[in-house]
């Protein structure tokens, strides 16, 4: 079994702990490094490539926020995935993490099942953020507007392709996807890759993102 590789990053050592012994307890994922701090976090993950940074907002040195825009942002060779975990239940913290990379947003409070899945949806190239901010963040940040649609940028896409995106604004996976809407799963990653092509999305994040702004979503 190829196992996910995993580098924990916070400030907090009994964090750092707590977050080894859940992971390590799963048969499929191996913590290759915890760090205190988010220059050590970006060194460390260059140097060792994990499938997967858990990144802390605040850290000594340079921020979460930092450290995923330095390992995830735009233009970033080889970039890395990270899920940014936190306290901090502030919109903003969210908004900007997932602007800067992240493939995730989980609050510390999540519980286990929920880190344990974040952790392989990133490795899987999905996206997971806590269900209680979801659609709060979602709503909250890419309202249509006046400029940005709906309109022409939804007809970047094909119909099929527009009913793909909705199921991943909903939050659900390929597998979902593909059952919901009666294709194949390599035909819901086929449409889903043309998305990203498209109207250049890095991640699954930011193309439920951009279905709310252009409303092909609404709540």
């Amino acid at each position: 079994m190829t196992k996910v590789r995993v580098l924990i990053a916070d400030d907090q050592e009994m964090v750092r702990v707590g977050f080894r012994m859940i992971l390590e307890n799963q048969p499929d994922i191996e913590v290759v490094a915890d760090v205190p701090d988010g220059i050590t976090a970006v060194a460390k993950a260059r140097e060792l490539r994990p499938d997967v940074c858990l990144v802390d907002i605040r850290m000594p040195g340079i921020d979460g926020l930092e450290v995923t825009r330095q390992l995830a942002g735009r233009g970033v060779a080889e970039a890395v995935k990270v899920v940014v975990v936190t306290t901090f239940d502030l919109d903003e913290y969210v908004y900007a993490a997932l602007e800067n990379g992240a493939c995730g947003f989980l609050l510390k409070d999540a519980g286990p099942a929920l880190l344990v899945e974040a952790v392989r949806a990133a490795a899987a190239g999905n996206a997971l953020i806590s269900p209680e901010i979801t659609l709060r963040m979602l709503e909250h940040f890419t309202r249509p507007t006046a400029e940005t649609g709906p309109g022409v940028e939804l007809d970047l896409l094909t119909q099929r392709e527009q009913d793909v995106v909705r199921e991943v604004a909903r939050g659900l996976t390929n597998t979902e996807i593909a059952g919901a809407l009666f294709l194949s799963l390599s035909t819901v990653k086929t449409h889903l890759a043309s998305v990203q092509h498209k109207i250049g999305a890095r991640n699954r994040v930011e193309i439920a993102a951009w279905a709310w702004r252009t409303g092909l979503v609404t709540a």
